[in-house]
């Protein structure tokens, strides 16, 4: 189990108050899938993924990063027991996809990018090691499904 100080705490809440699920989700997996192409294969029943346009337009995109991003904000909300609120990230799909861990380390590296653009200023080095423990903590509890 993990500890997280008050001020972790505090910087991850805040950050996540910025975050628009709906939109900051498909944003993030429409950019994972277009800077890793390999990553496309995960979600092959999704339709054309062929090109940019063609991923952004993907309602299916849209819905899976809002799905994601849902769980990542459970998993806040439950901060005491990520482990536990991992469930929801494991069984994300009804489409059984796979969530891979290491797509799931790229995925948090985009939306890493778009928090940061996001906060400006704001994104100061405590806040961005506050948030890459969070997301250890998950990477790590995901890890345990696959191995």
């Amino acid at each position: 189990m993990v500890h997280f100080t008050h001020e972790e705490r505090a910087a991850i809440t805040s950050m996540w108050q910025k975050v628009d699920i709906s939109k900051d989700g498909g944003d993030t997996l429409t950019r994972l899938l277009v800077v890793y192409p390999w990553t496309r294969s995960y979600l092959s029943s999704f339709g054309d993924l062929s090109n940019e346009t063609a991923i952004s337009e993907n309602v299916k995109v849209q819905a899976h990063g809002k799905k994601v991003l849902g769980a990542i904000g459970n998993a806040i909300q439950h901060l005491d027991d990520v482990d536990g609120s991992l469930r929801q990230l494991s069984d994300i799909d009804t489409n059984k996809l796979l969530l891979d861990p290491d797509n799931f380390k790229r995925f948090e590296a985009v939306l890493e990018t778009i928090l940061a653009a996001k906060q400006g200023p704001a994104f100061t080095p405590q806040v961005q090691a506050a948030w890459r423990k969070f997301i250890i903590v998950i990477v790590a509890g995901l890890n345990q499904g696959y191995y």
